[in-house]
């Protein structure tokens, strides 16, 4: 195994990265994710039976 002189990278800007080998840190560019939806539709049916529910169960509670 070759280890150079230095064994981190000044130019990295982060310790974790200044401590990769330079064939490492060169790597690939990074892949874009892509978004999930923020509200679905079956997250609004959850909602809508917890209302429903808590709905229900304070009405019965007061009647």
């Amino acid at each position: 195994m070759r280890r150079s002189l230095v064994l981190t990278d000044e130019t990295a800007r982060h310790p974790f990265l200044a401590s990769l080998p330079p064939h490492v840190r060169k790597g690939t560019p990074p892949v874009r994710e892509k978004r999930k939806p923020w509200l679905r539709l079956a997250d609004l049916r959850d909602f809508l039976v917890a209302y429903c529910a808590c709905f229900v169960g304070v009405s019965v509670f007061i009647a």
